[in-house]
């Protein structure tokens, strides 16, 4: 196996979308302990993105404490990429086993996330058996599937933390984007009532999630409402405490899932002073979690909404589209030829999607944008 050519989207410099090019890379070869996937399909995330551009990110764009944005930069690269191949989420089928892998067969669909170490924008992967892997919901498709992972981990394990509680109120900061759009349904599954914040073109996007109330950040500001929540969950962080705190509960939490050194210091001093608190943590990456998502939506609990797929050649096409601002759920990228034969919908009101379904549309000509 070892040697044999498969396709993958490379990107040798850092840059736009354009630096983005369908090749041929050796096919890996899984070791004693790892499972060889064939990728079906996998998505545009927020890190993508960032990591095709990672040397334009500045200190101050950064949503991490600034150590670690050194750290980042030696992993990606200063000058030129060192991960060459995108994509953090994908679902496909175990094409091989290593000697000792007792967890899964060949021919299983699985769904998984390779995290900051990427390589989904290609047709095969190897993971470790332990690795945040698990079988794929029987009622998604692949494209569909792909884009659970990313969102659905970094929620749950945030949201855990949080405690959410039946009737308490959440608000969701950023309720579109990949973490926010998991967030609205897990709150609500935890038996919240939840407020999301978003941009007006994905106001139904978050209706459609389960979002009891939706508030158009260009139009309201939250912080200013007179409302208050019981947790308010910041996805970028940019609210920021101060400014969230006449709109918390006297016992109410700040979540920021991306926070700098300041959320650090306050959550040190809130949890002396008690009353309203602030809660920095990062996201655990466990396989037991996307088991956890499984069964949400298998019982029709939780759904994924696909805005739009592209296949593989096209993965520039879909950066640009993601950056332009107008998705409205998630973009999946279709890697093999199978899925990428895939008949999509051209619309789909978004009132009707089911609990498990999708809103997806086949990639427009170049000339549409």
């Amino acid at each position: 196996m070892k040697g044999e050519p498969m396709k993958a989207v490379v990107y040798a410099e850092f840059g736009g979308p354009d630096v983005l090019r369908v090749t041929e890379v050796p096919k890996p070869s899984p070791k004693p302990n790892e499972v060889l996937v064939r990728v079906h399909a996998t998505s545009v995330t927020y890190g993508d993105l960032l990591a095709r551009n990672f040397k334009a990110e500045s200190g101050r764009e950064f949503n991490m404490p600034l150590p670690l944005l050194f750290l980042s930069r030696l992993y990606f690269g200063f000058v030129k990429p060192r991960v060459n191949i995108l994509g953090s989420e994908f679902s496909g089928e175990i094409e091989a086993i290593g000697k000792q892998v007792t967890r899964f067969k060949a021919g299983d669909p699985v769904y998984g996330y390779l995290g900051q170490r990427m390589g989904a924008y290609a047709e095969y992967v190897c993971m470790p058996e332990d690795g945040t892997l698990a079988m794929k919901p029987a009622s998604l498709t692949h494209e569909e599937a792909a884009t659970v992972p990313y969102g659905g981990l970094m929620a749950t394990s945030l949201l855990r933390r949080a405690r959410v509680q039946p009737g308490q109120k959440v608000l969701v900061n950023g309720a579109s984007g990949s973490i926010g759009a998991a967030a609205v349904q897990l709150a609500k599954i935890y038996g919240a009532t939840v407020s999301g914040v978003c941009g007006a073109p994905r106001l139904d996007y978050v209706r459609a999630l389960g979002a009891d109330h939706v508030i158009d950040y260009a139009k309201q500001d939250f912080t200013e409402s007179g409302e208050s929540y019981d947790l308010i969950f910041d996805v970028l962080g940019k609210s920021g405490f101060a400014r969230c705190r006449n709109s918390l509960a006297p016992a109410g939490l700040y979540l920021p899932a991306s926070f700098k050194t300041k959320a650090l210091l306050q959550m040190l001093r809130t949890n002396v002073t008690g009353g309203q608190r602030v809660l920095c943590a990062l996201a655990s990456e466990e396989p037991e979690t996307l088991v956890f998502l499984r069964e949400l939506i298998e019982a029709g609990k939780y759904q994924s909404i696909v805005d739009r797929c592209y296949p593989m050649e096209q993965a520039a096409e879909a950066h640009r589209y993601v950056e332009s601002g107008a998705k409205t759920g998630c973009v999946a990228i279709s890697v093999s030829p199978s899925a990428t034969r895939q008949q999509w919908s051209t619309s789909l009101n978004l009132s009707d999607t089911s609990a498990h379904g999708t809103r997806a549309e086949s990639a427009p000509a170049p000339s549409a944008y």
